[in-house]
């Protein structure tokens, strides 16, 4: 006999808090180091895509081409596919194709170029006059970057990271499919697998309150550092 919606969703008898700890503690672990990376990375990537784009000259044209034609790929190539075109990257790398660790390089090669993007439209939302202002007064070009680009385009910044963040806690729900561990895979293989469904709908409901603290903390920073507000 089939069982019962309730029976169905809300039998906490198939539910192991130690699992649900450890799974949450690896989503966490993937998010937040990935995060580290992707930022930088980002920022870099992101500072190349500002800098070529404003240039006029045949060489800075060229870069951004070849800049943009790279950071496009990455972040258009779907993550599930990514992460199994990685495998053999990862396994030189990480030494497993398994593991919250062997996740992270496909978690920062997809988020990476996805939040240079954000970061150049920031950049490119900064007041010209600010800019111009600053060079007429002899600012070298990384005065301008650490004092003025990057301070002026913070709440943008944050906004982006928290849409990025966000976007790779999806990513490592898909990675723990193929192994990567996490609440993506507690939900897969001892959800979907073993026909458990109060383990999926549980592990749903911890990455739903990881998005909104996420999402939450976002919009306050935005907020604290958003001149005008």
């Amino acid at each position: 006999m089939d069982k019962g919606l309730i029976e169905t969703y809300f039998n906490f008898s198939e539910i192991k808090v130690d699992d649900f700890v450890k799974a949450t503690k690896e989503t966490l672990y993937m998010t937040f180091v990935s995060t580290f990376f992707v930022v930088i990375i980002g920022l870099i990537i992101g500072l190349m895509l500002y800098y070529f784009g404003k240039s006029n000259k045949p060489v800075g044209k060229t870069l951004y081409g070849i800049v943009s034609i790279i950071s496009n790929t990455f972040r258009s190539i779907p993550f599930i596919i990514l992460i199994i075109l990685l495998f053999p990257i990862t396994k030189a790398l990480i030494g497993t194709m398994l593991g919250p660790t062997a996740a992270l390089p496909a978690l920062i090669i997809s988020a990476a170029p996805f939040y240079a993007r954000l970061v150049d439209i920031a950049f490119r939302e900064v007041d010209p006059g600010v800019l111009e202002a600053s060079e007429a007064m002899g600012a070298t070009q990384l005065q301008i970057i650490f004092k003025v680009l990057i301070p002026e385009s913070i709440p943008a910044l944050i906004s982006g990271i928290t849409v990025t963040t966000i976007t790779m806690i999806g990513f490592t729900a898909m990675a723990g499919a193929i192994g990567a561990g996490g609440l993506g895979s507690l939900a897969y293989q001892g959800g979907f697998m073993g026909n458990k469904h109060t383990i999926i709908m549980v592990a749903t409901v911890l990455i739903l309150i990881i998005v909104f603290i996420l999402q939450w903390l976002g919009d306050l920073l935005v907020k604290l550092t958003d001149k005008r507000s």
